[in-house]
C-alpha cells in the first residue's frame, strides 16, 4: 500500500503491526508530522515495513506498483488556504485532493469522505473514474474549532445550501469508504454511502 498524508501514523502502524505481510510507504508534506510519525512507527517496531517520507505524494508515488492507496485527506472547504491550520485546507469544496486521487491509477482507494466537503462531487468523480463503493463505515463528528472558522463555516453553509453536502449547527458525518475498480468486487454501495452522509439520492444524481 501507499498512503497520502501520514498524520501521526498511529492507526496505520497498528494495522501494519497486526499484519506481518503488509508494507506501507507513506508521504506527508509537513516535516513535523513526518518526525512524529517516524517516532511512532519506530516505537511500534514496524519501521522496516512502514516508511514515512517528507514530500509530495503524487510525485513520490508515481509509478509505484502498489494497487491500494489509503488516505484521510485534508477536507476543510474554503475560498483559499489562509486558515488557522492551512494543512487542513482541501480546496474550495474540500475534496480537491481526494478527487485528484480518484483520477489516478489506483485499483483501490480507502479514504475518509466528509459530508460537508462536496461528497456529491466526490462520488460523481469516483463513478466517472470507474470506481464502486463496496464498503464503508460512517460516524458523526462534532463541528470543531477549525471547521467553525468563519470562512470555512460560510463555505460549508454554501455547499449545504447547494445540496452538495450536509452539516447541521453542531455536527457532520465522516465515512471511511473503500472505492474499488476490482472486477472481483461488483457490488456498489455509492447510494447507501450518500444516504449515510445525509445526502439524498436525487441530489447525488443532480
Amino acid at each position: 500500500m501507499v498512503e497520502l498524508g501520514t498524520g501521526d501514523a498511529s492507526a496505520v502502524a497498528g494495522v501494519v503491526a497486526g499484519l506481518p505481510g503488509l508494507t506501507v510507504r507513506s508521504w506527508d508534506v509537513d516535516a513535523d508530522s513526518v518526525s512524529a510519525a517516524r517516532a511512532v512507527v519506530a516505537e511500534r517496531g514496524v519501521a522496516d515495513r512502514y516508511t514515512v517520507e517528507h514530500g509530495d505524494f503524487f510525485a513520490g508515488a508515481a509509478g509505484s506498483p502498489a494497487r491500494t492507496v489509503i488516505t484521510n485527506p485534508p477536507y476543510l472547504p474554503a475560498p483559499d488556504g489562509d486558515l488557522e491550520l492551512p494543512g487542513l485546507w482541501g480546496g474550495p469544496d474540500g475534496n480537491a485532493l481526494l478527487v485528484r486521487l480518484l483520477g489516478g491509477p489506483w485499483e483501490n482507494v480507502v479514504a475518509a469522505v466528509a459530508s460537508y466537503a462536496d461528497p456529491v462531487g466526490t462520488l460523481e468523480a469516483a463513478a466517472d473514474a470507474g470506481y464502486r463503493v463496496t464498503s464503508f463505515l460512517a460516524m458523526p463528528l462534532e463541528l470543531g474549532r477549525y471547521s467553525r472558522e468563519p470562512k470555512v463555516l460560510d463555505r460549508i453553509r454554501d455547499l449545504v445550501a447547494a445540496d452538495r453536502g450536509w452539516a447541521d449547527d453542531d455536527s457532520y458525518m465522516v465515512a471511511v469508504a473503500l472505492f474499488t475498480r476490482s472486477p472481483l468486487l461488483r457490488v456498489d454501495r455509492s447510494a447507501e454511502l450518500a444516504g449515510a452522509l445525509q445526502l439524498g439520492v436525487p441530489a447525488l444524481a443532480a
